[in-house]
């Protein structure tokens, strides 16, 4: 085997429980080098759980887990690893500079700081010191310092909470130079339109198991039905009347989505009973719509405490 397709890190038929609570039951999953994959769940579906696993920071209750073949608890692999977890404290006093640096100090190749605050987008806040950053900022800095010493691996536990667009999307582009330059990235997040532009590969969890494994298009094949959006004087309760309505969402600008399994008798009914209904726009159904197919259906299938 080839050392492209060996995998990175895996987990092997894993239960893991919190006292009565399985987290996890019989998961297996590999992560491929150079890959990018999105782990995504609702609250309490166990992706926090598979990052602590694979970390080293939990054991599991059954099953195996490896690191670059190894035990996760060892030193040896865990030092081709980076990981950014969702809550992260460093002392305020330090300027962002003064942090990287500080990290760079505990590998043995590290990224030039250069490199580092480029693709953290970090240039104009080197000499600020991280008690005066936005929680968004902050973040950005918690990236840094996870990808200061060149890991194989990189771990990213929601890491675009509290960033903006524009923050958000510039964090994108390096976690795509990171992988274009061989890294392997395994993403957790509740952002749909995150996994859709970066990841090749996308995970879905529901109640510790694994309901789909495929790339993102393959996720969106599973979708049924279409996305309608349209300014209508119909309430939701209304609208969820509809035939075919499964999900409406209000959104900005007295718009609403709809997201319905026929589209054609949703349109008919609509106008039946509002004539005045307006910018309709019809669209194929994306990663949300399945998503939530997936993890409705993983709700009623799943029988995990």
């Amino acid at each position: 085997m080839s050392s492209e397709s060996v995998p990175v890190a895996t987990l092997d038929e894993v239960s893991h429980r919190y006292g009565s609570v399985e987290a996890l039951s019989h998961l297996s999953l590999a992560l491929a080098p150079a890959q990018v994959t999105a782990l995504l769940g609702p609250n309490g579906a166990g992706k926090t759980t598979v990052v602590r696993l694979l970390t080293g920071l939990t054991r599991p209750t059954e099953g195996r887990a490896t690191l670059f073949g190894m035990n996760p608890q060892r030193p040896e692999p865990r030092r081709r690893l980076g990981v950014m977890l969702q809550v992260g404290r460093v002392p305020e006093t330090l300027t962002v500079r003064e942090h990287v640096q500080l990290f760079s100090s505990y590998y043995p190749a590290p990224l030039p700081l250069a490199r580092v605050l480029g693709l953290a987008g970090l240039e104009a806040l080197s000499e600020r010191r991280y008690g005066a950053l936005s929680g968004g900022e902050r973040q950005r800095v918690q990236f840094a310092l996870a990808i200061v010493g060149d890991p194989a691996l990189l771990f990213l536990d929601e890491p675009t909470v509290a960033m903006d667009v524009e923050s958000r999307r510039r964090f994108w582009s390096g976690i795509r130079e990171l992988a274009d330059a061989g890294r392997s990235i395994l993403l957790t997040t509740h952002q749909l339109e995150e996994a859709d532009a970066i990841a090749s590969r996308v995970v879905v969890l529901a109640r510790g198991r694994i309901l789909a494994d495929d790339t993102p298009a393959g996720i969106k094949q599973r979708a049924r039905g279409r996305k309608l959006r349209c300014h209508t004087r119909l309430s939701c309760a209304e609208l969820h009347g509809l035939p075919g309505v499964q999900q409406v969402i209000e959104q900005t600008g007295g718009a609403v989505s709809i997201h319905s399994l026929d589209s054609d008798r949703t349109v008919r009914a609509l106008l039946e009973r509002d004539a005045s209904v307006s910018q309709l726009e019809i669209h194929s159904a994306g990663l949300e719509e399945a998503f939530l197919a997936l993890t409705g259906a993983g709700e009623e299938q799943a029988h995990v405490a």
